[in-house]
């Protein structure tokens, strides 16, 4: 079992921290664009470590995913939980970082889940060990000497708040790390987004449309009637072809053909585009557990969908 240490921006925390309501998930971004986070395992804790003079450990949260992603789409998927007031903000302090003039940049997201944001009169101190040269953070095992006090007190803080142990003590030790934690992480909406967007390979599931600015995840059953962020109960879509769908215009049946309602010609006298998408194939996503599911699909049909 392991948990990572990870230099922390001031800056970046205090936003957070300061965030009302707390946020349920955050992204702890990199400027280079990393394709991986190898250090620890789903599910096992991130510690947030400030700066100096700050050289206390001030929070965590508990890792979930890792992805490389343009700016633009960490920021629509999740706005101020980047650790930034807004989109021009986060894009300066990466190009600065990069020392580039990129548009859109991409860059390493480590998403974070159920973080937790101590008082500073509850910061607590690195282990002795810790190194003054490392530049982006360490694992720990429990073998290592100084890393009992990381572990006695993450695991008090979990015991405390019910929100945690909520998402994470449910499970056994076994259970808590790994594909199992993928499997029973309570997922926000941002993420949801990027897992939809992401076993899509960037196409819209209707067109095939790659222009990622005008793709958007779409719930299959919506979030406000019982559907939950899962990828099974996701489609990219292309902006209108979602407003569409939402509204009932557009379906997917049980066996993946789009189906338009004739209401767009009777209410609009137009939609000759989008007639020529009836009957069609949906584009599947390549794990046959990320395709949609058929109870989503037949909610819609019959709760969203007029023929």
């Amino acid at each position: 079992m392991k948990l990572y240490v990870g230099l922390t921006d001031q800056n970046w925390f205090e936003h957070l921290a300061g965030m009302n309501p707390q946020p349920d998930e955050i992204n702890f971004w990199r400027p280079g664009g990393a394709t991986s986070f190898k250090a620890i395992n789903p599910g096992a804790p991130f510690l947030f470590k400030l700066h100096s003079p700050n050289n206390v450990i001030a929070g965590w949260g508990y890792f979930f995913q890792h992805f490389k992603l343009p700016v633009s789409l960490a920021w629509r998927a999740y706005e101020q939980k980047n650790g930034a007031p807004n989109l021009q903000t986060l894009a300066t302090l990466i190009r600065r970082r990069r020392k580039s003039e990129e548009r859109d940049p991409w860059i390493g997201c480590t998403i974070l889940t159920s973080p937790v944001f101590l008082p500073r009169d509850e910061w607590f101190p690195v282990p002795g060990d810790w190194a003054s040269n490392i530049v982006s953070g360490r694992t720990y095992t429990e073998e290592d000497p100084g890393a009992g006090a990381l572990w006695d007190t993450v695991r008090l803080r979990e015991k405390i708040a019910m929100s945690t142990a909520d998402q994470l003590t449910v499970a056994s030790e076994g259970q808590r790390y790994g594909n199992e934690f993928l499997a029973r992480a309570r997922l926000g909406q941002g993420t949801f987004r990027i897992l939809v967007t992401e076993a899509y390979k960037h196409r819209c599931a209707m067109t095939g449309e790659k222009t990622l600015p005008v793709l958007e995840a779409a719930h299959i059953r919506s979030y406000s009637e019982g559907g939950p962020h899962k990828t099974n109960n996701g489609l990219l879509l292309r902006r209108d072809l979602h407003t569409l769908f939402d509204s009932g215009y557009m379906t997917v049946t049980s066996d993946y053909h789009v189906e338009v309602s004739p209401r767009i010609r009777e209410e609009y006298d137009n939609g000759k585009e989008y007639y020529a998408l009836h009957g069609g194939s949906l584009i599947l996503p390549a794990n046959p557990a990320e395709h949609p599911a058929r109870e989503f699909l037949e909610w819609h049909n019959e709760k969203v969908f007029s023929a």
